[in-house]
């Protein structure tokens, strides 16, 4: 756990030690964790908005060509979400037959639930899935809930593209613009953690507006 929180306070450090000992291959590690923490649930915790931003930084000093890391990270950012609506869709499949036709699996899965969610997201799942990118852990899960909850693949799809160029392209280019300046790169460990605070601030927003909305009659 200490080494995971050591590698989100420094990330720029890593990558720079990464892009000295390997070059090029810095791109394949880039497309790799961004895949891996927005494809695969088990891997919510590695860096994602942090990580986009030291590359930027890095990419601005020349090491790094922010051109072809904008594109690898936007494919990696659309696969890894389209994998893991896959494999929710796959599951969520497979357990809602289990709820409708074992009455053990009802007593933990209401049927009745997973429609809601289902209506949740055909309605109001093109803001949860753009706006999930900007939140660490959550976007891990989304796309995931998202095909449990079989929203419809051509919404997700576009969703899932608008987020992941918005999500890359403000973080890549802020870290690419803003990266380098002094303060910015001599504290960046605070940096990380601002990033991941203004990250999490809707999802607060939203719980505090849910907390106090008036209870129905």
């Amino acid at each position: 756990m200490s080494q995971l929180i050591d590698l989100l306070l420094h990330a720029d450090r890593y990558l720079l030690d990464i892009v000295t000992a390997y070059g090029p291959w810095i791109y394949a590690v880039l497309f790799a964790i961004v895949f891996a923490e927005t494809g695969l649930v088990v891997t919510p915790f590695l860096p994602g908005d942090s990580l986009l931003f030291a590359a930027g930084a890095i990419a601005a000093t020349g090491a790094l060509d922010v051109r072809i890391a904008f594109v690898l990270l936007l494919v990696a950012a659309i696969a890894g979400d389209a994998l893991n609506y896959s494999v929710g869709r796959a599951a969520g499949t497979r357990i809602m037959q289990k709820a409708r036709d074992d009455p053990r699996w009802r007593r933990w899965i209401n049927p009745a639930y997973i429609e809601r969610a289902h209506e949740f997201f055909e309605r109001h799942g093109g803001k949860a899935v753009v706006l999930g990118r900007f939140m660490p852990i959550v976007r891990t899960f989304v796309p995931f809930v998202a095909g449990a909850a079989e929203m419809s693949y051509p919404a997700f799809a576009f969703y899932n593209a608008t987020g992941a160029l918005v999500w890359v392209g403000v973080c890549l280019g802020a870290g690419y613009l803003f990266g380098n300046v002094p303060v910015i790169k001599e504290n960046f460990s605070l940096v990380a953690l601002g990033i991941v605070a203004v990250s999490v601030l809707p999802m607060v927003i939203e719980f505090l507006r849910y907390r106090t909305r008036p209870s129905q009659p």
